[in-house]
């Protein structure tokens, strides 16, 4: 580890809690977003078809883009203090380089109600669309600039880490195969985070040529684009940087859980093969995505198959393990850290099953367009990475200390059991082929799939208000504990 000072240590957790309250703040907004939407679904409330879609573009766009620059952000902190020295005023410029982007995406979805979903399948976004024209424009633009910022911190890690560590091999573990042993100890963190950077990294220039594309054609009308290849990069950038956010947050995991079950959770040569192997396997697991697209070559329809097979195992059964491990006859002190770290696993797990039963082709050509499709990603996203994020944030308002983190209070648990209440409804959806997409299912022929959806959505969206009342009630003390961390740093 890197010695820091304190005057170095104060700026990060400036730069942290900046982050941190601007994502408790936007967390709930898009929360709510969902609120709306499953209650419109649920025919609790009437809301128009335009907004219901707009609404589903802010949400899906800004919860994926939100989390991933928590995800970074929490990094940057992470890496800043222990592991190699990160500028400040990079930090700053990709905060506010973000804050840009969100403000222009939230301009034009509500305002422009630009909605074509998080998913922009080419020509939808010009082609018999009902939003304004300059939202297109608008939405495009402020995504790319949040491609920008988040390109920007990826390669400023991976650079001061790469310094740090001795190269790039070094940085993925591939010392560990010399016949000498490593002359540095590599930290989980740098090698998880190595891994993840650099499909985020990928996924990121992908985004960036896929908004490149739109833009031109936004700007010459007659231009026409490949229906095919544009859904392969959108899907390859989105479902890479979704993965990636759950990656980093397990980095974190194999940081700090020891902290907590005082036990080792060193990098070995089973680490390193596990993860070199997720690397290559979260680059192709998009093509499960194309299964319905007849004309995506039958060769990238069966990498898809596999990918989605491999990519689970390796990196899943590692950590698994591993968690199990630093937990068993532990002693472990059940403070509100590594509870939600535990239950965060779990849902990364649960989520993840849910995704490989979903990628296998000939249960996907059942379930590929129905609610099961969001349950998935919703469990290993609410129930995985989120649990996760606050974990590392209850961690910081602990000033860093496992002796002052709390014990898990009401407010937590119900937040818990509404949040599995509303993720059981997609999954029954699913079950009961109830569609996505619908902004309400009054047009469904098939009265049982009509009410049954209508059911659930009513549900879901009582579900959705329990779990945001448990969230509001928990910021109280969890802010308070934020900004009073800021006044006792140590290092």
């Amino acid at each position: 580890m890197i010695q820091v000072d304190i005057a170095e240590k104060q700026q990060h957790k400036k730069l942290f809690v900046t982050w941190s309250i601007t994502f408790l703040i936007l967390f709930p907004v898009l929360i709510t977003l969902g609120f709306l939407m499953r209650a419109k679904q649920g025919q609790l409330i009437d809301i128009s078809m335009n907004k219901f879609y707009s609404f589903m573009t802010l949400h899906g766009l800004g919860m994926a883009g939100v989390l991933f620059s928590i995800a970074i952000a929490s990094l940057y902190y992470l890496i800043g203090t222990r592991y190699a020295r990160l500028s400040i005023k990079t930090g700053y410029f990709a905060y506010y380089f973000i804050v840009i982007g969100v403000v222009g995406l939230v301009i034009g979805t509500l305002i422009g109600e630009f909605g074509a979903g998080w998913y922009m399948l080419y020509p939808l976004p010009f082609k018999g669309a009902y939003w304004t024209e300059w939202s297109i424009g608008m939405s495009f633009f402020s995504i790319l600039i949040l491609g920008v910022a988040w390109l920007i911190q990826c390669l400023h890690i991976l650079i001061e880490l790469s310094r740090n560590y001795g190269g790039f091999k070094n940085m993925i573990g591939w010392q560990y195969f010399s016949k000498n042993s490593p002359v540095k100890e590599l930290p989980s963190i740098v090698l998880i985070s190595t891994i993840s950077l650099l499909a985020s990294v990928f996924a990121v220039l992908a985004g960036a040529v896929m908004d490149i594309l739109f833009l031109m054609q936004y700007f010459e009308p007659s231009l026409e684009l490949d229906p095919l290849m544009m859904k392969n990069i959108i899907f390859f950038f989105g479902h890479t940087i979704v993965n990636a956010t759950m990656y980093l947050g397990i980095a974190w995991l194999y940081a700090l859980l020891p902290e907590f079950t005082k036990r080792d959770w060193k990098v070995t040569k089973l680490v390193v093969i596990a993860w070199n192997c997720t690397f290559f396997f979260i680059l192709f697991a998009y093509f499960h995505h194309l299964y319905m697209d007849f004309v995506q070559p039958m060769s990238l329809q069966y990498i898809g198959q596999f990918a989605s097979y491999f990519s689970s195992i390796p990196a899943t059964a590692v950590t698994m393990f591993g968690v199990i491990g630093q937990f068993y006859r532990s002693k472990t002190r059940w403070s509100m850290v590594p509870t939600m770290f535990l239950l965060g696993v779990a849902g990364w797990a649960i989520g993840g099953f849910a995704a490989v039963v979903d990628s296998t082709i000939t249960i996907n050509k059942v379930l590929h367009n129905t609610l099961w499709v969001p349950a998935h990603f919703h469990t290993y996203m609410l129930m995985g990475i989120v649990l996760i994020i606050f974990a590392f944030l209850y961690y910081i308002s602990a000033n860093e200390n496992t002796d002052n983190d709390i014990k898990p209070g009401l407010s937590f648990w119900v937040f818990m059991g509404g949040s599995y209440g509303f993720l059981l409804m997609f999954y029954l959806g699913g079950l009961y082929s109830i569609p996505r997409r619908f902004s309400d299912y009054a047009g469904i022929d098939t009265s049982a799939v009509r009410e049954t959806g209508t059911t659930l959505a009513q549900i879901a969206a009582f579900s959705v208000l329990i779990l945001l009342i448990a969230l509001l009630s928990m910021y109280v003390k969890l802010i308070k504990r934020l900004f009073h961390s800021l006044k006792t740093i140590t290092v």
